[in-house]
């Protein structure tokens, strides 16, 4: 297998596309389907719609949290490093880490759609002071390690990007459309865990010839 760069998006971001997508988040929590299927569960197994829409609200509380921490004193990783340590991919779905998620999903989920989509909105004003306001790097307290800012705000994408299809699908509705500005980070990101998962061969017949394409090319 070919050995790939450390992956840093660092400089090739376009920030402004953060506020956007979380827009778009913000108005997906909101949908009165998300309301009326709050209890029940998601798309993702074991995690209620209301859980879910709080672990999307959740992405950019946590870029306001995270970039207006303090300085890390530690070298940031890259991405492809930061994904090889994530607790929740080194462990199935009843490991600690995912448990937690979900967990914190559902506690968060008891104060409701309403306070849910005033979080996501409240997070949405903060975001141009805090990304103004920014370092080139963030530290991670829950790992010990830290990312350029840039990086970090991608990972946040992904996580909007991807847990919006999750959310959408739980209740029937229309996928959000992100930006692409919005979009294309994301999608650099997870080809280039998918290549370093499964190879150039996977990767190229999936999306070329699909008849010798393997069963997955999940980046994750």
């Amino acid at each position: 297998m070919t050995t790939l760069p450390p992956l840093s998006l660092a400089g090739s971001l376009d920030r402004a596309a953060l506020a956007p997508a979380v827009d778009l988040l913000a108005d997906l929590v909101a949908r009165p389907e998300v309301g009326a299927r709050w209890d029940e569960e998601s798309s993702c197994a074991g995690m209620t719609v209301g859980a879910l829409a709080w672990h999307l609200v959740n992405q950019p509380q946590r870029v306001v949290e995270v970039l207006g921490g303090p300085t890390p004193e530690v070298e940031p990783i890259s991405l492809d490093e930061h994904y090889a340590r994530a607790a929740w991919l080194q462990q199935d779905l009843d490991g600690p880490a995912n448990v937690g998620v979900r967990e914190r999903g559902e506690e968060q989920a008891e104060a409701g759609q309403s306070a849910a989509v005033a979080a996501a909105r409240e997070a949405r004003d903060a975001l141009a002071a805090t990304l103004t306001a920014a370092g080139p790097t963030v530290g991670l307290p829950w790992a010990g390690t830290a990312l350029r800012t840039d990086d970090f705000l991608v990972t946040r994408l992904m996580e909007i990007v991807v847990h919006s299809d999750d959310l959408a699908a739980s209740v029937d509705v229309p996928v959000p459309a992100f930006a692409p500005e919005a979009l294309g980070p994301v999608l650099t990101l997870l080809t280039d865990l998918s290549l370093r998962r499964h190879g150039q061969d996977a990767l190229v017949r999936t999306l070329t010839r699909p008849q010798r394409a393997p069963g997955s090319i999940s980046a994750f």
